[in-house]
C-alpha cells in the first residue's frame, strides 16, 4: 500500500513539473531576433516543453526575418504563445505577423497591435500623408502607387490572410492593417477576434490558455498549462554580438576596415596592430554576412574597386583605372545585400566612396615618397657628400669625411686641404672627383 502511494505521488509530481519557456523580444525585428527566437524554440522542443511564451514589445522589423521567424513558429511542435507586454508594449508591422502565426494571441491590457503596412527603406514613394480611402483605390497623396509597391503591398496582405485563416483569426481586420495600416488595442482585438486572450501577467495568461484548443502542424491540439514552472531563455552573447553587427551598414563598414588593415600592414611590415585589427574586422563581417543575404558577387566588386584605385596610382592610365575603381566599388556596395530592405544605406555608400579613395590616395601616393625619398644612412649616404684630402695623392689617397678617414680613388691629382666630391664606391675606396668652385 505505501509503496502504491508513493507511486502515485511520484506520478503527479512528474505530471506537474511541466515547462513553459519565456523568450522575450524588446527591439526592432532583425537577424539577430530571429536567431535567438529559432534557437530558443529549437531547445524547447529539445527541452520537452509543454508551452512556449513568445512575450513581445516591437515597433515591427524587416521581412526576411520576420519570415523566419513565422516559420520557425509554424513548424514548431511546441505550442506557442506570443504575449504582447508589458503594458505600454505594442506589436506594430512586424509584430502584428508574427502575433496572427502563433497558435495563441494574447495582449496585456494597455497594449496595442497594427499599422502593418510594408515599408521598403526610404519609405513607399506614395507613402507620405496618404489617406486610407486612397490607398484602397491604389492612389497615394504623390499618385498612384507603382507595380512593385502595389505587388509587396498585396503580397503582404495575402500572407497575413493566410494565417489568420490557419488559426481561425479575423483576416478582414488582417487585410485591412496591411493596406490601411490601422491599430488596435488589447480591448477592441479581443473583441474583434483579432486575438484570443487578454491577461494581465503571465500567471494569468497561462491560466486563461489552460485547456484551449489550437491548430499545429500535425493537427489540433488542447493545451495543458496547469502547474507549468517558468524557465526563462536569455539571450547570449552571440545573439547580443549579432544585434550590433549584423546591421548592413555596420557589417559594410567592417568589412572595409578589415581590408584597409591588410593593405596597411602589406604597406608597413611588422607593425601588426593594422593586419591584427584588419583581421578581426573581416572575421565579424564576414560572421554577420552568414545571417545575412549577401551577394558575393558585391562582394568580389568591393576587393575589385579597391584594386583599381591602388593600381590607378601605380599605372599611368590616366583616370580610367581610378574611375572603374570607383564604378566598381559602387555597384559592388548597392548589390552587396540581396534583400532590398537590407541594403546598405547609400549616405553609408557615399561616404565610404570619399573616405576609400582618398585614404587609398594618400597610402601610395606615401609609399611613392617613401621610395623616392633620399637615403640618409649606409654607403649609399654618403654619395654626394663633401671631403677633404688629408695629403697630397695621385689617383688613390685618403679623405676626411664627416670626421672618418676614407680611402678614396681619383682619376687625376688631389693636393692636401683640397676639398673632393664623393660620386660613388668601388669595393673598399670611395670614387671621388675634384670640387668645383664657385665663382
Amino acid at each position: 500500500m505505501v509503496i502504491l502511494l508513493t507511486a502515485l505521488l511520484t506520478s503527479e509530481t512528474i505530471q506537474a513539473s511541466g515547462q513553459a519557456v519565456l523568450l522575450r523580444v524588446n527591439g526592432p525585428i532583425g537577424p539577430a531576433v530571429s536567431d535567438y527566437l529559432q534557437r530558443g524554440l529549437s531547445s524547447s522542443e529539445e527541452l520537452q516543453a509543454d508551452v512556449i511564451i513568445l512575450q513581445i514589445d516591437t515597433p515591427g522589423g524587416l521581412d526576411h526575418s520576420m519570415r523566419q521567424i513565422i516559420q520557425a513558429i509554424l513548424a514548431s511542435s511546441v505550442p506557442v504563445i506570443t504575449y504582447v507586454a508589458p503594458d505600454g508594449a505594442r506589436a506594430a508591422s512586424a509584430g502584428t505577423y508574427i502575433l496572427y502565426a502563433s497558435h495563441l494571441a494574447a495582449m496585456s491590457p494597455a497594449t496595442n497591435l497594427g499599422a502593418a503596412s510594408p515599408v521598403r527603406i526610404g519609405g513607399l514613394s506614395g507613402e507620405s500623408g496618404a489617406e486610407p480611402e486612397e490607398r484602397e483605390n491604389g492612389e497615394s497623396a504623390h499618385g498612384k502607387l507603382d507595380t512593385l509597391e502595389r505587388k509587396i503591398i498585396n503580397d503582404a496582405a495575402a500572407y497575413i490572410k493566410s494565417l489568420a485563416e490557419r488559426h481561425g483569426r479575423n483576416a478582414e481586420w488582417a487585410v485591412k492593417a496591411v493596406r490601411e495600416a490601422v491599430s488596435l488595442s488589447a480591448e477592441e482585438a479581443l473583441e474583434l477576434g483579432v486575438i484570443d486572450i487578454v491577461a494581465t501577467d503571465i500567471a494569468d495568461l497561462l491560466l486563461q490558455a489552460d485547456g484551449r484548443e489550437v491548430q499545429m502542424e500535425s493537427g489540433p491540439y488542447r493545451i495543458s498549462t496547469n502547474g507549468l514552472s517558468l524557465m526563462h531563455i536569455e539571450q547570449s552573447w552571440r545573439t547580443q554580438l549579432l544585434a550590433v553587427i549584423s546591421d548592413p551598414n555596420i557589417a559594410y563598414i567592417l568589412m572595409l576596415l578589415g581590408i584597409y588593415g591588410f593593405i596597411y600592414e602589406m604597406a608597413n611590415p611588422g607593425f601588426f596592430l593594422p593586419g591584427v585589427l584588419g583581421g578581426i574586422s573581416l572575421l565579424l563581417a564576414f560572421y554577420a554576412f552568414h545571417v545575412l543575404p549577401v551577394n558575393y558577387s558585391g562582394i568580389a566588386l568591393i576587393f575589385m574597386g579597391i584594386a583599381l584605385l591602388v593600381a590607378e596610382v601605380y599605372v599611368p592610365s590616366f583616370g580610367s583605372l581610378g574611375i572603374g575603381g570607383i564604378v566598381a566599388f559602387s555597384v559592388g556596395s548597392l548589390i552587396l545585400i540581396e534583400d532590398e530592405e537590407l541594403r546598405v544605406a547609400w549616405q553609408t555608400i557615399v561616404g565610404t566612396i570619399v573616405v576609400s579613395s582618398a585614404f587609398l590616395i594618400w597610402l601610395v601616393t606615401r609609399l611613392i615618397s617613401i621610395r623616392k625619398r633620399k637615403i640618409e644612412t649606409g654607403m649609399d649616404a654618403m654619395i654626394g657628400m663633401t671631403g677633404e684630402a688629408e695629403g697630397d695623392f695621385d689617383q688613390e689617397g685618403r679623405i676626411l669625411v664627416l670626421g672618418e678617414s676614407w680611402l678614396a680613388r681619383c682619376s687625376g691629382s688631389i693636393k692636401k686641404g683640397e676639398k673632393v666630391r664623393i660620386t660613388g664606391q668601388d669595393g673598399l675606396f670611395l670614387t671621388i672627383e675634384k670640387q668645383q668652385e664657385v665663382v
